[in-house]
């Protein structure tokens, strides 16, 4: 699994014109699935998104997480994240999941993040969204299960 993360001060996901998920300060989450990947995975990406230190304590540092900041999360299942652009100029998509244990794992790494006591919105799986976002510092971060 892969997921990009990006500290905000607010986002959002719309499908078609209506919103769906919003939140204040915390994290947006783009999370990818790819074959071969287990609920461990979902587990330890959770777990890293949840305590990872990238919010600012009192003198600047990137010393509290979101779990400290009392932040919210969204996330978006997004499965162009295992897009293969190193040939020609059209991505392949083939190392991404299947649509139904991509879902399963999507939900579980959500329920993972839900179960820390996190306020957790999303997008809607499989479905054209519009997000928005405003990203703070900027703070973006990639982290992948299997490095």
């Amino acid at each position: 699994m892969r997921i990009v993360i990006q500290r905000c001060k607010s986002a959002s996901v719309e499908v078609e014109g209506k919103t769906v998920g919003e939140i204040g300060s915390g994290l947006m989450i783009l999370v990818g699935v790819t074959e071969g990947d287990t609920l461990k995975d979902a587990s330890y990406l959770a777990d890293k998104a949840a305590g990872l230190r990238i919010f600012e304590d009192e003198a600047g540092k990137m010393n509290h997480s979101v779990e400290d900041v009392g932040g919210s999360i969204l996330s978006v299942s997004q499965f162009t994240l295992y897009g293969d652009c190193r040939k020609g100029r059209r991505p392949n998509f083939m190392a991404a999941a299947k649509p139904e244990p991509a879902l399963e794992l999507y939900e579980a790494f959500n329920e993972a993040l839900r179960a820390r006591g996190l306020i957790v919105e999303t997008g809607v799986f499989g479905a054209m969204m519009d997000v928005s976002l405003v990203n703070s510092g900027p703070v973006t971060l990639i982290i992948d299960s299997r490095d």
